[in-house]
């Protein structure tokens, strides 16, 4: 890391602080798919059949060849409707391998994603989608009567298993873009430098601001939390990582989804945070990474029926997107023996 120093009177002076551990090799070069399914291509060790997705709310489960194909498809289908390289593609969707299967056909196809908060109004989902310049959204049903008022945008929805419900006016089913045909897409030639997803947080203040992250800047953030002889986070492929936290955060996708698919680790996908429902899958699953925030810490701290399940396969619980009071710290300790708790 340099920082340069400038005043008026003197001149600038660059100051390198080096880390006492070992420097790890960063293929930034490589567009984001190639990189977090690198560990499957060529003579790597990765094992294909592991388990890659499980959707707690259906019991699917979706191998880590799974992912790659489907991710293609669906590259294939969202190309056939239209997207090119750089146009940008909304997700408007819950927790779900849906959303996790877009974000990877949209990175594979060399276009953009930005990801919004499905409970979002009409108008905040508008603003978004015009001020990132969306060409497509893909979303549930039960949210397309919020996208009325875009014009020229494609939508895809995803359907909810009741084939009783009819595809909205206009709209292309989801199931239509993993039937598509992979082989029909070349592989698009991707820049380190290209837009790979435009995340919205207000920041502190103001209203929701958009933040270019390019291909370069995503694999070297996740290589330098999950790649190295010392990683930041040891997760590993043995790890099932459950994900309750909302995915169109960057919290769950950068440091949750896309890390744990760099280390072959299995990702379970919660809808929502419901405190027994997770405890029920920590038991079910044998979870061993459990990332939260601390509002969550706060509900297992507070609550008796923790002595209820059997949460001793947790090995590490990971606190992030605010402070954490020493005090909720120790508490939870108590509650999850095995597990260490790091911010």
């Amino acid at each position: 890391m340099a920082l340069t120093k400038k005043t008026d009177q003197e001149p600038s002076h660059d100051f390198i602080f080096r880390s006492i551990l070992p420097d790890i090799s960063i293929p930034n070069h490589l567009p984001l798919t190639d990189y977090v399914f690198q560990r499957f291509s060529g003579n790597r060790d990765g094992d294909s059949t592991a388990t890659c997705l499980i959707d707690s709310a259906t019991g699917r489960v979706f191998t880590y060849a799974d992912v790659q194909i489907n991710s293609r498809r669906i590259a294939a289908g969202i190309h056939r409707l239209g997207i090119c390289h750089r146009d940008t593609v909304m997700l408007l969707l819950p927790n779900s391998p849906e959303f996790a299967l877009s974000f990877l056909a949209v990175a594979y196809l060399g276009a953009v994603s930005t990801a919004a908060n499905p409970f979002y109004t009409e108008a905040e989902i508008s603003k978004q989608a015009k001020a990132s310049a969306a060409k497509m959204i893909i979303t549930k049903r039960c949210y397309v009567d919020k996208l009325t008022n875009l014009e020229n945008v494609s939508i895809v929805t995803v359907d909810d298993g009741d084939d009783a419900v009819s595809l909205p006016d206009g709209c292309v089913s989801f199931t239509e873009l993993t039937q598509a045909d992979e082989t029909e897409l070349p592989k698009p030639e991707i820049l380190p430098e290209d837009t790979v997803a435009i995340p919205y947080s207000s920041g502190t203040t103001g209203l929701p601001k958009g933040v270019m992250i390019t291909h370069k800047g995503l694999v070297t953030s996740i290589a330098q939390k999950v790649d190295g002889e010392n990683p930041n986070l040891n997760f590993t492929g043995d790890d099932v990582i459950i994900c309750f936290l909302p995915m169109f955060h960057t919290y769950a996708f950068n440091s949750l989804i896309m890390s744990a698919m760099r280390t072959g680790a299995a990702i379970l996908i919660v809808a929502r945070f419901e405190l027994n429902l997770v405890m029920e899958l920590i038991q079910k699953y044998k979870v061993t990474v459990v990332p939260v925030a601390p509002p969550v810490l706060l509900a297992f701290a507070k609550s008796p029926e923790t002595e209820r399940y059997d949460l001793s396969s947790v090995r590490m619980m990971i606190s992030a997107a605010a402070t954490l009071r020493k005090e909720l710290e120790d508490t939870v300790r108590l509650k999850f023996p095995n597990a260490i708790l790091a911010q």
